[in-house]
């Protein structure tokens, strides 16, 4: 039997480590929000939120936040009380946010996009006290609804033209009135303009960090089936100072991040917001990813940092007018929440003269486990070295537990200060991915003799084809080299000879032409026969979730109403 060459005592990645960053830096878990109050303190009258042109200081949020805290608390929200999120990008989130932190509450996020059947799932999971949304036709009767059909205590009620700035609330109401919904006034309801009209003289409650939760986050984890990872207080907060702490370039009360990102995506709430508040920055918030309204952002607002997945960068990557746009303000790319092809990274530096830094990580570790170093070695096709505090282990897929020898794939493993309490009320699916205190991640990597790690594939997602293991990004890497290719997802679908062989997704930039022939004879030097697709689909648009991940969940369910893909195929 092999023994391990990576191990925690050993840490390859520590001779990779940045010269300002320190492995083994203090990290002294604290409340959520305690940066946020700190930013309040230090800079009053700096910018703190910009949505669509308004702007609030950090005093006027933080203002806001103690009324909001205060109003939450006359409504009967105490400490362990869940208050379910189910908003966009908007000064509301950022406001009621902290203010179910700083009275002890449990935030539970939300996608406001979620069907009745997946809302209503999520609340009868988590049992919030109360429910948030926006006044908008396409949120607000989905969440009357499940208030009355779940006999939730409350229901608040933001108002999107309370948020605008007075020309567009006025040009709202009168273009745009039929996405307002049409609001029935209940003993649940309660409007936000009245949760905040107090003195802001809440009650402070005590927070255990290392106890308490801060925040419940749905994830489908390595099942497929959802479940709200319990991040503590400290989870957060360690997580945001292990992502600040990266940085050398960054100027504290001074850089704006842009939120393209949803921030109910815990991608989103650690890296755009959390960590931009503990920074003193400015908190750029577009409700929606929309290209143009991007670019326009990044071109006018000047954003220096910009959190991201691979999708947007892509987007950007094949926009064809992208020279009318200055990018020239950003100095920190951050791109997570899927792989990032390398001839994507590359792209996109060339088009921005900003690196891309690349980092991984999961609902269940807050969520950032990984990342590449903002100077050194900037490893293209690797997700980066431990972030502080962090240790990644590669365990066998046939013997859990066992560690693999340097370059040897496995099971990618991991153990820190950011990694969930378990799963809310499923002591079952805990036991299951923690091992010996470690987090199975259910991802299959291995780790270079310099600490970096390198992701090949989710471990549902592998396609075993004759017995041979092939990894979905592999193919994905490899097609992505041409030059026509703007997207591509692979996925298993049924082989009566194999049982399984590769089936390639592809989205051809614009203009473009390829064949499946052409494309084959492309990668016969860079595939093996069994490797590359069996058949190709070229599509205008691929199916994406609901951040802008290539969604493979979609295109299996697809070939399975078709007799294609096994409907226990994901267990591979």
């Amino acid at each position: 039997m092999n023994t391990a060459t990576i191990s925690p005592v050993q840490k390859p990645w520590l001779d990779s480590y940045p010269a300002f960053t320190d492995w083994d830096m203090p990290i002294v878990p604290e409340p959520a929000h305690a940066a946020f109050d700190r930013s309040v303190a230090a800079y009053p009258e700096r910018v703190c939120m910009e949505f669509l042109g308004r702007t609030w200081t950090y005093r006027e949020t933080g203002t806001m936040v103690r009324a909001a805290a205060k109003g939450l608390q006359e409504l009967g929200i105490k400490k362990g009380d869940r208050v379910a999120l189910m908003l966009p990008n908007t000064p509301y989130y950022i406001v009621l946010f902290h203010a179910v932190l700083l009275v002890g509450g449990v935030v539970v996020n939300i996608n406001p996009l979620y069907a009745q059947r997946e809302l209503d799932e999520l609340v009868k999971d988590s049992r919030p006290h109360m429910l948030v949304t926006m006044d908008l036709e396409a949120m607000y009767p989905k969440a009357h609804e499940t208030v009355e059909q779940n006999g939730i205590e409350k229901l608040l009620l933001c108002s999107m033209t309370e948020v605008l700035p007075w020309r567009k609330a006025v040009l709202f109401n009168i273009f745009r009135r039929k996405t307002l919904a049409r609001v029935e006034d209940n003993d649940r309801l309660v409007l936000f303009e009245d949760l905040i009209e107090n003195d802001g003289g809440f009650t402070p409650v005590k927070i255990t960090p290392d106890e308490d939760l801060a925040v419940l986050q749905y994830t489908g984890g390595t099942t497929g089936i959802p479940k709200a990872a319990m991040l503590t207080h400290a989870n957060v907060s360690a997580n945001a100072i292990q992502v600040a702490a990266w940085y050398n370039n960054s100027k504290i009360g001074e850089e704006k991040f842009l939120a393209a990102l949803p921030f109910f995506h815990v991608f989103a709430m650690t890296v755009a917001l959390m960590t931009g508040l503990r920074y003193g920055a400015q908190i750029i918030m577009l409700p929606r990813f929309d290209l143009k309204t991007c670019l326009r952002a990044i071109a006018h607002k000047k954003p220096t940092f910009f959190p991201a997945v691979p999708t947007i960068f892509t987007a950007i990557n094949t926009f064809p007018k992208i020279k009318e746009y200055d990018l020239s303000s950003m100095k920190v790319c951050i791109s997570g929440g899927a792989p990032l092809p390398v001839e994507v990274k590359k792209e996109f530096e060339r088009i921005s003269g900003c690196v891309v830094v690349e980092g991984y990580g999961l609902s269940e570790t807050s969520p950032v486990a990984t990342t590449n170093p903002t100077v050194g070695v900037n490893k293209a096709g690797s997700v980066g070295i431990p972030m502080p505090g962090t240790t990644v282990e590669i365990h066998s897929l046939e013997e859990p537990g066992r560690l693999m020898l340097t370059g040897e794939r496995g099971e990618v493993c991991i153990r820190g200060p950011q990694v969930m309490k378990g799963y809310w009320d499923n002591p079952e699916e805990t036991a299951k991915v923690m091992q010996g205190g470690a987090f199975r991640t259910g991802d299959v990597g291995y780790m270079d003799e310099d600490g970096y790690v390198f992701l090949v594939d989710r471990l549902k997602d592998i396609i075993i084809a004759g017995g041979y293991k092939i990894y979905p990004r592999m193919v994905e890497e490899a097609i992505y080299e041409h030059p026509a290719v703007a997207e591509v997802n692979v996925i298993g679908v049924e082989d009566k000879y194999r049982g399984q062989a590769p089936k390639a997704f592809i989205r051809l930039k614009e203009d473009e032409t390829l064949t499946e022939d052409e494309l084959n004879s492309f990668l016969k030097d860079k595939l093996s026969a069994i490797e590359r697709p069996d058949s190709y689909e070229f599509r205008d648009e691929l199916p994406k979730t609901m951040i802008g991940k290539l969604s493979k969940k979609e295109l299996k369910a697809e070939e399975e109403v078709q007799g294609n893909t096994p409907a226990e195929e994901s267990a591979a």
